[in-house]
């Protein structure tokens, strides 16, 4: 199909990010650039594509991956109003507190310092899905950052830079397992191996995930993030015309009068949440690791396998409601809520965040699309015959980074290039796994900065800031990390 539609293939996804970044309006973007890859699919017709358009959107929900990222996203803001209410977040910020006090009377900004880089630590240290990542940085340290006239647009450039490289270069999760299984596809005897030795090369994610502390040490800071860190500090923490993804009411919820404020509250919750990923990874893989490994595998070997193998989507959604279950267990038990102020919780925060499942279900259906029109491999035929084998891992993270940053995907980025990199590299005796690399930083490239991808759109929502201006502030970062991994790539490839 991509060789019959050409470059109609593209304008879909560059029309949705560039009228993102236009008009500040994601919902519309991503809807227009929707039906315009439909009408393209239907041969022009505007009213077979509308109809496709809103079938696209129901078949988003055929996949039970998808649907249960989307219920995970709306019970997150259950699980954030549970923790401000029971006093649980101001709570931790008392405790921050009392712990930068020694700091508070200091000239040289170093709260401010110490903060950022508690935020830095805390999404690296989240690593087992980038969701959860990006989810526990904002709603922990938002707060925090405001009182210290830190803007919105850095914690979400700090959450989001955090989440996705640690994910990847940590691979104990989803993000492993799913690399391991297509490089398995490419023949490989030992994925996990080579999956290892692939890390090693990918700079892109060390050079973004280096980058943060870089800048919150030197406090160099350039382009639109410079101008928001100085409206900040002057004590507007959004612009003027700011429209944060998350409902407001969510992020002004007040602790509930009478009560104690325990850090205790809102630490259990994210780390029962956390802890249940690993546990609910293993679980979900441990029927498919017994059939992989036989039944007198030990037990090392079958629970790294499972954990492999797991479903990250069924991972998700189970540890978040174990967390909400045991939060209104703890919540009871102290005599904060009833059961029935509770659920009343619950459904106020599932409200709060139904922009942000809207947005999520959206980015899916325009993911689904890009598959449809063949758009990524359309742009890799077109790069595979400019290749030499010194420049297979500078041209393939290009190309990678454009197809990510285009589709909003690392994940189906990954699907796409590497059964393409791996076997051009062994053909043209390139570094293979150069090669896997340059796929696996120019996929992260584009899941770090892609106005459509959905580890930015969460980023936004944690932050409670603008989804554009968080887009804008992070791209000279993100533009400067790839530029490094680029020419490291260019410089080894030809030595």
């Amino acid at each position: 199909m991509s060789e019959t539609l050409g470059f109609l293939t593209l304008l879909p996804p560059v029309i949705a990010i560039v009228l993102a970044i236009l008009t500040r309006q994601v919902f519309i973007s991503l809807i227009v650039g929707i039906f315009l890859g439909y009408v393209i699919l239907a041969g022009g017709n505007p009213w077979l594509g509308f109809l496709d358009t809103l079938q696209g959107l129901v078949d988003v929900f055929a996949d039970a991956g998808n649907t249960r990222t989307i219920m995970f996203c709306a019970l997150v803001g259950a699980l954030i109003v549970f923790m401000q209410r029971s006093g649980g977040v101001n709570g931790f910020i008392e405790s921050i507190d009392r712990r930068l006090r020694a700091y508070e009377d200091r000239k040289d900004g170093s709260s401010r310092i110490v903060v950022q880089l508690l935020a830095w630590i805390t999404g690296v240290l989240v690593f087992v899905e980038s969701s959860i990542s990006v989810l526990t940085v904002g709603t922990l340290y938002r707060p925090i950052f405001d009182k210290l006239g830190l803007s919105r647009e850095k914690l979400a450039y700090i959450a989001d830079s955090s989440s996705a490289p640690s994910s990847i270069l940590i691979p104990f999760n989803g993000w492993g397992a799913f690399i391991m299984t297509l490089l398995a596809a490419e023949g490989f005897a030992n994925p996990f191996g080579t999956m290892l030795q692939a890390l090693s090369y990918n700079f892109y994610a060390f050079a973004a995930l280096a980058l943060v502390p870089i800048v919150v040490l030197t406090g160099v800071e350039w382009g639109p993030m410079k101008h928001a860190e100085r409206r900040a500090r002057a004590g507007k923490v959004l612009n003027d015309n700011a429209q944060p993804v998350v409902d407001e009411s969510l992020t002004s919820v007040e602790a509930k009068e009478g009560i104690e404020h325990r850090a205790f509250n809102m630490v259990v919750p994210i780390v029962v949440m956390v802890v249940c990923m690993p546990f609910m990874l293993a679980y979900t893989g441990w029927a498919d690791a017994r059939t992989l490994l036989g039944e007198g595998a030990g037990a090392g070997a079958m629970l790294f396998q499972s954990i492999g193998s797991g479903s990250g989507s069924t991972a998700v959604l189970t540890s978040v409601t174990i967390a909400i279950l045991v939060s209104m267990a703890i919540y009871k038990a102290q005599g904060i809520f009833g059961i029935r102020e509770s659920v009343d919780l619950v459904l106020k925060g599932i409200a709060g965040l139904i922009p942000l499942a809207l947005l999520m279900l959206l980015a899916f259906a325009i993911g689904a699309l890009c598959k449809k029109l063949e758009t990524g491999i359309y742009v890799s035929e077109l790069a595979r015959g400019w290749l030499s084998p010194g420049l297979v891992p500078f041209l393939v993270f290009v190309v990678t980074c454009f197809i990510a940053f285009s589709t909003g995907t690392s994940w189906g980025t990954f699907a796409i290039m590497i059964p393409i990199a791996v076997p051009m590299a062994q053909e043209m005796d390139a570094n293979v796994l150069m090669a896997i690399a340059a796929v696996l930083g120019g996929g992260v490239f584009g899941d770090h900065c892609s106005p459509i991808s959905d580890t930015t759109i969460l980023s936004s929502l944690a932050s409670a800031t603008d989804h554009i201006d968080h887009v804008k502030t992070q791209l000279p970062y993100a533009g400067l990390a790839g530029g490094i991994a680029a020419g490291l790539y260019l410089i080894l490839g030809l030595m």
